[in-house]
């Protein structure tokens, strides 16, 4: 919603997709060459790992998270000369603590959603939901920490109600 109403969009998780593919070559080295399927990261099988493991996690992120910041960073800077509003879409904001980002925005949807989301869009089983939102802050308080929150619990009539608020707000503090 925000890329149609012409705000530039910095998604993290698109970065981080380059990144990997990027890496994979290391990624290999480090979890093993099953983690590589037809040249590209298997990132289900690379998830099942990371997220079961706290220490793989962590060599993973040692390894991808400086890389996404200096993307994102660039990114950021090439926007800040345009001197207009713009999101960067990092979905573990919170959790990283990286970025000097003043404000926050979260799209909020209660866990027991976000569950069943996840399992239908991504094919994941419960307990691989399950595991992946532990290595993450609950959103309850996530929503507590953000600046603006969009609730996406209802339909989509309500999603846009609730983006077209945030996006008002947004552009009343930038401008």
């Amino acid at each position: 919603m925000f890329e149609a109403d012409g705000f530039t969009v910095i998604d993290a998780d698109r970065i981080a997709h380059e990144m990997l593919e990027q890496e994979k070559r290391k990624i290999a080295e480090m979890f093993g060459s099953e983690m590589i399927k037809e040249e590209k990261v298997d990132r289900k099988a690379l998830g099942a790992v990371v997220f079961t493991d706290t220490s793989a996690r962590k060599r993973l992120e040692g390894l991808l998270h400086p890389l996404i910041f200096e993307k994102i960073e660039a990114l950021a800077q090439t926007e800040d000369l345009k001197g207009r509003p713009y999101i960067v879409d990092i979905p573990l904001f919170f959790e990283g603590k990286r970025y000097p980002i003043s404000r926050s925005l979260v799209v909020y949807a209660p866990a027991s959603q976000q569950i069943d989301r996840a399992m239908q869009r991504d094919g994941l089983e419960r307990d691989a939901v399950l595991k992946r939102m532990a290595a993450q802050i609950d959103i309850e308080k996530k929503r507590s920490m953000a600046d603006f929150v969009i609730d996406n619990s209802a339909d989509q009539t309500q999603l846009r109600v609730e983006y077209a608020k945030a996006k008002e707000a947004i552009v009343k503090e930038f401008t």
